[in-house]
């Protein structure tokens, strides 16, 4: 075998067979095959897709260039979700999962472009570590049932490879090579079940829910060949989740939920997805039961134990739940009013994270720092009625930033909010659950 005849074979639309894509990975992983095949590869792959087993050889040589991790319980179920403007469940779903019994191995990334990284947020909690071994990893979810882990080289490591060739390429929206890059990194951690929180709409990777369907009926079809049951859950993210957007804004708003007292979107979504992982960890018979189960621990307070449990073993100020304040949040704050009475029809909410970049919140490059200061909090979203002058959305800023504040908020009438005299007829916030245990 030999790099050209592999591109050829899948430029031509052939289908490969698992030894092909094993000998490409391998010889990858091992620095024989140069960035320029690897990217030929890639862009056939993406131009002609490839085939469910195309796609299983993958995922499992992707497993196969790093460590794997495997617990003997049943009951250990990870979250993943596909990223969004103002996505912060983990911090509340991961909580209110372990509460109710299950282990929580989540492994998560740094935010690139205009979507947020739950690493990012973690890290403005003062003290708190992402960086564990994967000995700490395991200790932590066998005694605390919870841990919050950065990306790690352990797991899938050609996954870093390759996504960084996809980014440069204009191959990430391929759905096998999405479901590949997932897949890979969530089997090596051993898991048992999956559920997935997969975003549709301007603020998502897939912009359409028929493409979001795809994504997770991939995703499902390629575990039950590994015999890991997953949930999907299609949640709209054509407007900011929660009310804040910027990371230490967002981790204060998840502390204010786990107590009772955030926005309902916030709180609906995470206790859906908390049921789904508590069915797939074996712990209930249904979703409706898994959501009482979730409900109760968010009502008693045992969830937000769990969360300053989370904190305080992995190096996060002990005082963070009693004292949101010790978290950096900007002084100087500019609201932003509507310009005229009416409804608010539609943000286009891929540029509200786009806005957050240009403040500081977010980054262009994997190399630049991020302001966790920085960023919006939303009185007022789709399908809202506003008048003239009434605050749509305040932003948290430093002083030396009034003249961008001003651009960004033309910027936001100009680019991102349309107006309507009609009430708009929005799709739900949880459009369909699709997979095993349903």
């Amino acid at each position: 075998m030999n790099a050209y005849s592999i591109i050829e074979k899948k430029r031509d639309a052939q289908t490969l067979s698992d030894e092909e894509v094993r000998w490409f990975v391998t010889e990858l992983t091992q620095g024989h095959i140069k960035d320029y095949q690897a990217s030929a590869f890639l862009m056939a792959a993406f131009i002609n897709d490839l085939s469910p087993s195309e796609t299983s050889a993958l995922t499992k040589a992707m497993i196969e260039s790093g460590r794997r991790l495997s617990f003997d319980e049943p009951n250990v179920v990870d979250k993943h979700s596909t990223g969004g403007i103002g996505d912060k469940t983990s911090f509340i779903t991961g909580p209110i999962a372990a509460a109710c019994g299950v282990k929580v191995p989540m492994v998560a990334g740094r935010g690139l472009g205009h979507t947020g990284g739950t690493v990012d947020k973690a890290e403005s909690i003062p003290g708190f570590k992402t960086a564990l071994t994967l000995e700490n990893f395991r200790s932590l979810v066998e005694k605390n049932n919870i841990v919050l882990m950065g990306q790690t080289d352990d797991f899938a490591p050609v996954d870093k490879t390759l996504y960084a060739l996809r980014d440069v390429t204009a191959t990430i929206n391929s759905i096998p090579l999405i479901t590949a890059s997932i897949m890979s990194k969530k089997l090596a951690e051993g898991i048992r079940g999956l559920v997935i929180d997969l975003k549709f709409g301007s603020g998502a990777f897939m912009k359409t829910v028929p493409d979001a369907r795809r994504l997770a009926l991939s995703m499902i079809e390629l575990g039950r060949s590994y015999d890991l049951p997953i949930m999907a859950f299609l949640t709209n993210m054509n407007w900011p989740l929660g009310e804040s957007v910027g990371n230490s804004l967002e981790v204060i708003e998840c502390i204010e939920t786990l107590k009772g007292q955030g926005p309902k979107d916030l709180e609906e979504i995470s206790v859906e997805l908390a049921s789904g992982m508590i069915v797939l960890a074996g712990l209930a018979d249904s979703r409706l039961q898994g959501k009482q189960m979730a409900q109760k621990a968010l009502e008693s307070g045992a969830a937000l134990k769990k969360f300053e449990q989370l904190v305080k073993s992995q190096g996060g100020h002990p005082d963070i739940v009693s004292r949101p304040s010790l978290l950096s949040v900007a002084r100087e704050t500019h609201s932003i009013k509507a310009q005229e009475d009416g409804y608010i029809e539609s943000f286009e909410n891929d540029k509200i994270g786009r806005l957050l970049v240009d403040l500081g919140g977010g980054r262009k490059t994997k190399e630049e720092q991020i302001d966790p200061s920085v960023g919006f909090k939303f009185a007022k979203k789709p399908g809202d009625f506003v008048k003239a002058q009434e605050t749509i959305l305040t932003v948290f800023h430093h002083d030396s930033q009034k003249d961008l504040v001003e651009s960004l908020e033309k910027r936001f009438f100009r680019e991102i909010v349309e107006m309507s005299q009609s009430k708009p007829t929005l799709d739900p916030l949880i459009l369909d659950v699709l997979g095993d245990r349903t």
